[in-house]
Parts: structure tokens; C-alpha cells; sequence
């Protein structure tokens, strides 16, 4: 798991909420090679680690948030998106931006909900 590239915590519990912050594609402190694909795979189990420290899983996740610095990367991703989370879908934003931090090609962010 890598180093917060800014000033803020990658997962916070509030209550039976946990929250992870938008993770990227890096891996050490460095963004993985392999474009789009490489990138939101490792990004995704950059979000499943910080999940895991929580002690919950994707099945936890009610909603995540995508941004992606090219909308036309949409189709990729949804491949693995659908590969890492199975069968669960939570509910999801796409959005399309002008930059991500690094010049990641896209960052993750999840609401996990635990009845416990």
C-alpha cells in the first residue's frame, strides 16, 4: 500500500461507515506500467486493501466513485471493474476529468457500510 500523495487519511470509519479516499494505480509510490487497464486493476486493489484494513470487503461497498481522465477508457474499465468486484454491483459514478493526481489515467473511491 502506498504513501497519501496529499493531506488526506485513505480510509476513515465514521460510525458503521467506512470511507476510502480515491486511490490510483500506484504501486510502491510509483504509478504501475500498462496503461488504463494496469492502472484501475491496481487502483481497485489499492481500494480492497484499505478495505481489508477495516476488516470488510467489496461486498461492503454501497457505492463507489470513478474518475477517469479519458471517457473513452469507459468500456476498459468496466472489464475490470466487473473482473475484480464479480457479481456485486454497488451503486457507481463515472465521471470525466481534466487531470488526476501523477497523471494517473484513473482513481477509485468507495462507501463501505457494516452492520457491525
Amino acid at each position: 500500500m502506498s504513501r497519501p500523495v496529499g493531506p488526506y487519511t485513505p480510509s476513515v470509519r465514521a460510525g458503521r461507515w467506512v470511507v476510502c479516499s480515491g486511490q490510483i494505480g500506484l504501486e510502491e509510490g510509483v504509478l504501475v506500467a500498462g496503461g488504463v487497464v494496469a492502472q484501475a486493476r491496481r487502483a481497485l486493489e489499492n481500494v480492497g486493501g484499505l478495505l481489508a484494513q477495516k476488516g470488510l470487503s467489496w461486498a461492503d461497498v454501497v457505492k463507489t466513485t470513478v474518475y477517469l481522465a479519458a471517457i473513452d477508457d469507459y468500456a476498459v474499465f468496466n472489464e475490470v471493474y466487473a473482473d475484480v468486484l464479480g457479481e456485486h454491483r454497488p451503486a457507481r459514478s463515472v465521471v470525466a476529468v481534466a487531470g488526476l493526481p501523477l497523471g494517473a489515467l484513473v482513481e477509485v473511491e468507495a462507501w463501505a457500510y457494516t452492520a457491525g
